[in-house]
């Protein structure tokens, strides 16, 4: 278990103990409501983290490493745009899966543009936004978030 993980785990039973000396029934309900909310998101997490590790172990590290890595210069910018523009991923599995990317020999600025764009630009969900925002707003918005997101991998790559 790292550090951060010890630090985070002491924070947050400290608080706890804190808010059960004010009041138990909040703070019991709140337990309650955190533990049903976890059931919640445990089985979608997971099942998107397997998938994920079995498609990191079937592509192998050096297409990795062409298609992301410090030698795929714009190319790896484009792909890794364009993925995280179409994939539907909640926010918290989307670190593991840089992590993953990472160590398998994608750069810090290509694993910036995809967070970027997954984050957002929401390709599968225009559709929705256009019902709502209108469409000229709806693309406008996706396009200058794509474009920026590439500026931000940019600038990852320019800091790193």
């Amino acid at each position: 278990m790292s550090s951060n993980s010890v630090i985070f785990i002491s924070v947050a039973a400290v608080l706890t103990l804190v808010s059960f000396t004010f009041d138990r029934a909040k703070t019991l309900e709140g337990i309650k409501r955190g533990w049903r909310m976890f059931r919640k998101l445990l089985l979608p997490f997971l099942n998107i983290l397997i998938i994920v590790s079995i498609a990191l172990f079937l592509i192998p590290p050096s297409a990795i490493n062409q298609y992301l890595g410090a030698g795929s210069g714009i190319t790896g910018f484009l792909i890794a745009a364009g993925v995280g523009s179409i994939a539907l991923i909640p926010a918290f599995i989307s670190y593991p899966i840089a992590a993953g990317l990472l160590q398998q020999g994608a750069t810090y600025a290509v694993v910036a543009t995809f967070m970027t764009t997954l984050m957002m630009v929401g390709v599968v969900t225009l559709p929705l936004e256009i019902q709502y925002l209108g469409r000229r707003a709806a693309i406008l918005r996706n396009s200058l978030n794509f474009v920026a997101a590439i500026i931000v991998g940019l600038a990852i790559g320019l800091i790193l």
